[in-house]
């Protein structure tokens, strides 16, 4: 059954007969308070363009139970939720959320008492949204997480709670208009129940800043998080991803994905905004644009729990201090990147799980714990900071080198190769240079290959 809809008294009397319906607004309307939707119902515009449903004083609107939002614009002010999710079911259906232009949250959590969830968004676009007041906050690595404009949670820590979701097309904020807290984020109970399964999720062009103070090292945000309990099969960006703020991350996961692929440039502007962070499990990651990042701090790609199998990059440039290009502190397979791994940085802050510490933006390092079955680079590995040398191996291992250019430290006092504190490595066909410290560096270091390796002038 249809129901038109082309007043606030036409939805507050339909919504009251709890009967299974269509409700198409013909027209915009203001709400005055929240509406819940009851199980069954659907909601829908005519003309996504001409039919705004806004709330003035309140969250938007609530879903049960199998239901249905589409065609609409959905406003409310950017720090209330546009759509939430209610608790007291324990099986909520299917969800669908499609063709929405949305200001404030997308919240989609389960908690205790409801098991099972299907969502299906697709051509969903969040234009403003600030998710920082709400107190549900997953925390691991010393760290907590702001949810994001778009959230999915499994707030049930029950081992047989799950929600599966497919997202396409999701798109959030604008250009230098970025929505406050996260951008996406999918996130179960932890790491053993509460669990979400993403079998796809796909994406335009997200902007976020996290809005943290300088100095802060116990809350991060992503424009993308992946969080524990979620089991992710594909993951693919169609437009850029950027960050503006502190301890912003570009992509973050601490949950597992098959495949995960951006198509588009990742671009961090704030402090420890990192590129890509993986504390999870990824097979494949590839980023078929540049990783840019511009604040101190702000790494390339870091491992440091975890693991990956293949990583895929075209190049890595980071302008900061102590924003190294790729750090590696757990084993994974290979690392291949297109063009070149670049720092501008010297040596400055930047955070590790949860805490702020000095670093050398170093090109790339492998720590201790860290191993790296094969690093294949067709360009240039080069820093050109003071004190920053541009490949050094402190304590960790890699099994295969191939590098088709030149490893150079540009700045003073850098050296091009440090192997150190038991670390291997083999220099095989590599040529490296300095223009004013040592080429090569070994203290307490193994280098298992050095036929072919050559000297060059750095001028």
């Amino acid at each position: 059954m249809t129901t038109k809809i082309t007043s606030l008294t036409d939805l507050l009397t339909a919504l009251a007969h709890h009967q299974p319906q269509t409700l198409q607004l013909q027209t915009s309307i203001l709400c005055p308070y929240a509406i819940t939707l009851p199980p069954g119902y659907t909601l829908c515009g005519t003309d996504k363009d001409k039919c705004m449903l806004s709330f003035n004083n309140s969250d938007g609107i609530g879903i049960t139970a199998n239901n249905t939002i589409r065609d609409l614009t959905i406003m409310t002010t950017p720090s209330c939720r546009a759509i939430f999710s209610h608790t007291g079911h324990p099986d909520m259906g299917t969800i669908t959320l499609h063709n929405l232009c949305i200001t404030g949250q997308v919240s989609v959590m389960i908690r205790q008492g409801t098991h099972r969830l299907v969502l299906h968004a697709g051509d969903i676009d969040i234009v403003s949204c600030d998710a920082r007041r709400y107190s549900e906050q997953p925390q691991k690595y010393g760290v907590n997480v702001y949810q994001g404009a778009f959230t999915v949670y499994n707030f049930n820590g029950d081992t047989a709670s799950h929600i599966e979701a497919r997202l396409t097309d999701i798109t959030i904020g604008r250009k230098n208009a970025p929505v406050i807290g996260s951008g996406i984020f999918i996130s179960g109970f932890g790491d053993n129940g509460g669990w979400v399964t993403l079998q796809k999720l796909t994406t335009g062009a997200i902007y976020s800043n996290g809005m943290l103070p300088y100095g802060t090292a116990d809350m991060i945000t992503a424009a993308v998080f992946i969080v524990f309990g979620v089991k992710a099969k594909t993951v693919v960006h169609h437009g850029e991803i950027v960050t503006y703020g502190v301890n912003d991350m570009v992509l973050d996961t601490w949950g597992a994905v098959d495949t995960w692929t951006a198509q588009e440039q990742l671009i961090s502007h704030g402090p420890s905004g990192i590129g890509f962070v993986n504390f999870g499990t990824v097979d494949t990651f590839t980023a078929k644009k540049e990783i840019i990042t511009h604040g101190p701090g702000a790494r390339g790609f870091n491992q440091y729990d975890g693991t990956v199998k293949n990583i895929h990059l075209k190049s890595i440039t980071t302008h900061g201090d102590g924003s190294i290009g790729i750090q590696i502190s757990k084993p994974i397979g290979s690392i291949h990147i297109a063009e070149n791994i670049t720092t501008h940085g010297g040596i400055g802050n930047t955070l590790v799980k949860g805490v702020l510490m000095p670093l050398p933006a170093i090109a790339f390092s492998i720590k201790p714990g860290g191993a790296v079955e094969s690093f294949a680079v067709q360009g240039d590995i080069t820093t050109y900071g003071a004190n920053v040398d541009a490949y050094t191996i402190d304590g960790g291992k890699l099994e295969h080198i191939q590098v088709a250019g030149l490893i150079s430290a540009q700045g003073p006092n850098a050296h091009a190769i440090v192997v150190s504190a038991g670390g291997s490595t083999p220099l095989t066909n590599v040529t490296a240079g300095a223009k004013s410290g040592q080429v090569l560096v070994n203290n307490g270091g193994t280098i298992t290959d050095k036929s072919g390796f050559t000297e060059e002038i750095v001028s």
